[in-house]
């Protein structure tokens, strides 16, 4: 017996078949006692992969079997002759030995932590009563540009409202073989009768976790939702098999539903051709028609069409709504120009206006809110120059950011432009938005955000990962606007100057204000941003802070995070910070050794705050350098990113001054570096003072005030 069987239909998915696989073998779950429910104990293999060849023409068979003989969790299963997803699911259910079922097409992926998360939450409900029969969780999808969208799912509806598909549930085995549930032999949508009835029949036994845990591919071409047709009839002998077998309450309540599936798939342009339009909806019609409970209202315009059986009142509405849609469309384009239109001439016209000498305009993060060195330098200005005055740029969705107190213009607005015109000082760390006009007079320093590890500027240029969107004429452009150039240690002014080539500016090297607050910071500061944090005083913080791949959508770590803290034992808590690129969707459950400080407003705090640092390739790493405390590198896919990015220097060559500390470039050497207390040792500690020496010369906790005397009060001050 195991936790979990997961079956793996595959035909004609062998360019995705081993990311699929890998996907789930890589997943854990907490051992627990043979025969038990509880998520504690030792004993069974925790996951079975049962993956069912449908007499595929390509690798399939030769790949699933490569797995199952290095794997021993794996098995394969081959079908004499190619007969539909649904056959392969039944013949792999019928091979299961897990408690639960999980239907994972091949061409599909099983996100990281998925299987923790949901023994975690079939345990849980298991200890309040009785193990749930289903639990539905969600999903997002990704196309051919990878390109990560959430799906539209309400999981706070009635189930029966929820995506109906094999793919987002798992399904208690005992259930589903009491019940004699099965796919419909032939694709497409065998998968409707089946989860339906599963639903209906778990009654109150049906729980739903509100996190994503497969991620759905949209193929270019090849799969059912890509290829219209009129396979996609199909839905109407599905739906007919699944309302003559239930009972006239389950009939009333599937009914809602069954409308707006049948509507959607009608409006598809990638499942119903134009030429077969009015046939589906005669069959839609005559479905509803045969079923509709007495009473049955319908809800939308549409579906009153469709109850009607009207295909002339539907057409009408659907032409409708395009014009409309087009309308508005071309409505807001022309605002937005007659906006811009506006906003040009009044802007022109600030510009003739004098330069206000007391005031200074502040970004960063492209308008993400308040933080880095321009908050840093910000702050120490109201100290040391309050005659200046300064006014942060933000985007609308990010307004929410700023602390009350601090003056703000939304980017784009009216006042943006005003400010942009006439304020003396400009202060960011990556660009200002719109193509403003730097005026003479004007003093623009640019602090940037980091110590360059990976390729930046023109030297991006070979490097393809990181040039998606990028001119580098605008690069060019934008950084002859700038007067100074901040630097925290050498190998940042030698970089910048090569990859930023200009004449415009001079080069500043008075250290990072961000970094001030790690020798300014006391130990009442740590300890009241722990006790906010919910650390105990007498637990080790490590801070996972992963930097984004220009190769990857989404945050994916590449760390069983509920394994790592499994395998770190009591004591320790890890604080898991994602990257901003990524936003604040980071798919982490509630865990007690697992904190998600993604959106907390200062990574200062955080480092402060933690015992360790877990990175990458972040150049978060320079900044916590100057704690000196550990530093782990965590690298699985250096060479990827290498190839990909480009980087300045070998991270994990283990040379002084290149290497900051422990490295794992594997989880299990990641865990053992933690067991084994090699994450901490005399030689990872002269390599931090060596990476310390290279990196953090310029910080000394008064960079922010070396900035300010220098741009501000035009004090020739000393270097640090």
């Amino acid at each position: 017996m195991c936790r979990f069987s997961v079956v793996v239909p595959a035909h004609r998915v062998q360019g995705y078949l081993r990311e699929c696989l890998e996907s789930v073998l890589g997943q854990t779950v907490a051992p627990r006692l043979s025969g038990t429910g509880s998520g504690t104990g030792t004993g069974a293999a925790d996951i079975e992969v049962i993956v069912v060849d449908d007499a595929s023409p390509d690798a399939d068979a030769a790949i699933a079997a490569e797995y199952a003989e290095r794997d021993p969790r794996v098995q394969l299963v081959r079908l004499d002759r190619h007969s539909g997803t649904g056959a392969a699911r039944n013949a792999g259910a019928d091979r299961a030995r897990g408690d639960y079922l999980l239907f994972l097409d091949g061409d599909d992926l099983l996100l990281p932590g998925a299987l923790a998360a949901l023994d975690r939450a079939l345990t849980r409900a298991a200890d309040h009563g009785t193990p749930p029969d289903v639990l539905l969780f969600a999903h997002d999808t990704v196309d051919w540009w990878e390109t990560v969208r959430p799906a539209a799912d309400d999981l706070t509806a009635d189930p029966l409202a929820i995506t109906p598909a094999a793919w987002n549930r798992t399904v208690r085995r005992a259930f589903w073989t009491a019940h004699a549930l099965r796919f419909a032999d032939h694709a497409p949508y065998e998968d409707i009768v089946p989860v339906h009835r599963a639903v209906l029949l778990a009654g109150e036994r049906v729980a739903v976790l509100d996190r994503v845990c497969v991620r759905w591919r949209q193929r270019r071409g090849g799969s059912v939702s890509t290829t219209p047709g009129r396979a996609h009839f199909a839905l109407f002998e599905r739906y007919e098999t699944l309302l003559t077998g239930v009972g006239a309450g389950d009939r009333a309540r599937l009914f809602p539903y069954l409308a707006d599936r049948l509507l959607a798939v009608l409006g598809d342009t990638g499942r119903v051709r134009p030429a077969d339009r009015r046939d589906f909806f005669r069959e839609a019609a005559r479905l509803h028609r045969a079923h509709a409970p007495a009473g049955h209202t319908p809800a939308t315009a549409e579906a009153r069409a469709l109850a009607a059986g009207s295909y002339t009142a539907y057409d009408k509405l659907r032409k409708a709504d395009t014009r409309r849609r087009r309308m508005a469309a071309r409505l807001t384009r022309h605002r937005k120009q007659l906006r811009g239109q506006v906003m040009r001439v009044a802007y022109r016209a600030d510009l003739r206006r004098g330069l206000d000498p007391h005031l200074a305009v502040y970004g960063a993060y492209w308008n993400r809110g308040i933080s880095c060195n321009p908050a840093a330098i910000h702050a120490k200005a109201r100290e040391l120059a309050p005659h200046i005055r300064g006014v942060w740029v933000v985007s609308g969705r990010h307004r929410e950011r700023v602390p009350e107190g601090v003056e703000y213009v939304v980017e784009g607005s009216r006042r943006y432009w005003q400010t942009m015109a006439r304020a003396t000082y400009l202060v960011n760390n990556s660009s200002f938005p719109g193509g403003f006009t730097k005026r003479p007079g004007q003093i623009y320093l640019q602090t940037h955000h980091g110590t360059p590890l990976k390729k930046m500027g023109l030297d991006q240029r070979r490097y393809p990962a990181g040039t998606h969107g990028i001119s580098f004429q605008k690069v060019l452009d934008h950084t002859d606007q700038w007067d100074y150039s901040l630097s925290s240690n050498p190998h940042s002014t030698e970089v910048w100057e090569r990859v930023y080539p200009s004449t415009s500016y001079r080069a500043l090297e008075l250290g990072y204000p961000r970094n001030d607050v790690y020798f300014t910071a006391g130990a009442d500061h740590r300890d009241r941003v722990r006790a906010a944090l919910g650390i105990p005083p007498d637990h080790t913080a490590l801070l996972y802070a992963p930097t984004h791949r220009d190769y990857q959508k989404g945050f994916l770590p590449r760390i069983d995070l509920e394994r790592f803290v499994r395998a770190l034992g009591p004591g320790h808590v890890v604080l898991v910070r994602a990257h901003y690129f990524y936003g604040s969707d980071t798919g982490l459950d509630d865990h007690p050794g697992l904190l998600d400080v993604t959106d907390h407003p200062s990574v200062e705090d955080l480092c402060v705050a933690a015992d360790a640092l877990v990175t990458d390739y972040s150049s978060l790493m320079f900044d916590y350098a100057c704690l000196d405390r550990p530093i782990v590198t965590y690298a699985p896919d250096w060479q990827a990113y290498r190839l990909a990015r480009g980087t300045y220097f070998d991270l994990l060559s283990g040379h002084p001054g290149d290497t900051p500390g422990a490295v794992a470039t594997s989880e299990d050497e990641l865990v053992d570096l933690f067991r084994q207390g090699a994450w901490n040792t005399p030689a990872t500690t002269k390599l931090r003072e060596a990476f310390r020496a290279r990196f953090c010369p310029y910080d000394d906790g008064r960079a922010a005030e070396r900035v300010v005397r220098r741009v501000f009060l035009g004090e020739e001050t000393a270097g640090p």
